[in-house]
C-alpha cells in the first residue's frame, strides 16, 4: 500500500493544466501569468504565458526573442523598440544586459531606489494593455488546461485589439470611396 500525500501539493500540476503555478498573491491558488510587451499607445505587441509562480526576470529575453521589429509607415524601415519600461520586477542585471544586446535603452526601476510612483506615467500603458486583453471573458480567469489553448486565445484576442484600433483609425483598406 502506498502511502496518499495531503496538502497543497498533493495534485501534479499537470491536472491543473500547463504552465499554472502556485499564486504568490492569491493565496497558493494555481494560476499563470501573462508577459506582455506593448508600443506606447498600448497595443499588445507580444504576449508569453508562464506558471504564476515564475519570476518576471526569467521570463523577459523568451518575451524580447518573439519581438519583432514594428512595421512603419509606407517606404520606411520597420524599427525595433527604442526603450523598454519595467517594473522593479526586472532589476537585475542581467535584465538590463538582455535589453542592451537587443540595442534598446532599459528604462527599469530600482529597487530600493526610486519610489513606484515614478514610472507610473510609462507603467499605465502596459496595464492599459493587460486590462484590454482582460475584457474578454475567456482570458479573464483561465478555464482552459491545456496552455497552448490559453495562448492561442490570448493571441486572438491581442489580433482582435490591433484589429479594433486599426478600424478606429481607418487604417484598413477597402473597396468604398
Amino acid at each position: 500500500m502506498v502511502p496518499r500525500e495531503r496538502g497543497r501539493d498533493a495534485h501534479p500540476s499537470a491536472q491543473r493544466g500547463d504552465l499554472t503555478g502556485r499564486s504568490p498573491v492569491d493565496r497558493g491558488k494555481p494560476g499563470s501569468k501573462i508577459h506582455a510587451v506593448s508600443d506606447r499607445n498600448g497595443l499588445p505587441l507580444t504576449v508569453l504565458v508562464t506558471a504564476a509562480n515564475v519570476n518576471d526576470n526569467t521570463a523577459l529575453e523568451d518575451v524580447l526573442d518573439r519581438l519583432h521589429a514594428i512595421r512603419q509607415p509606407l517606404g520606411r524601415p520597420r524599427r525595433w523598440p527604442a526603450k523598454l519600461h519595467g517594473d522593479k520586477g526586472y532589476d537585475y542585471r542581467s535584465c538590463r544586459e538582455v535589453v542592451r544586446r537587443r540595442g534598446m535603452i532599459a528604462r527599469i526601476s530600482r529597487k530600493g531606489i526610486e519610489s513606484a510612483t515614478h514610472l507610473g506615467r510609462h507603467r499605465y500603458v502596459i496595464e492599459r494593455c493587460l486590462e484590454w486583453v482582460t475584457r474578454f471573458r475567456r482570458l479573464a480567469r483561465r478555464y482552459d488546461r491545456k496552455a497552448s489553448h490559453f495562448l492561442g486565445f490570448l493571441r486572438l484576442a491581442c489580433a482582435l485589439i490591433c484589429f479594433r484600433r486599426a478600424a478606429r483609425l481607418n487604417l484598413l483598406t477597402s473597396n468604398n470611396p
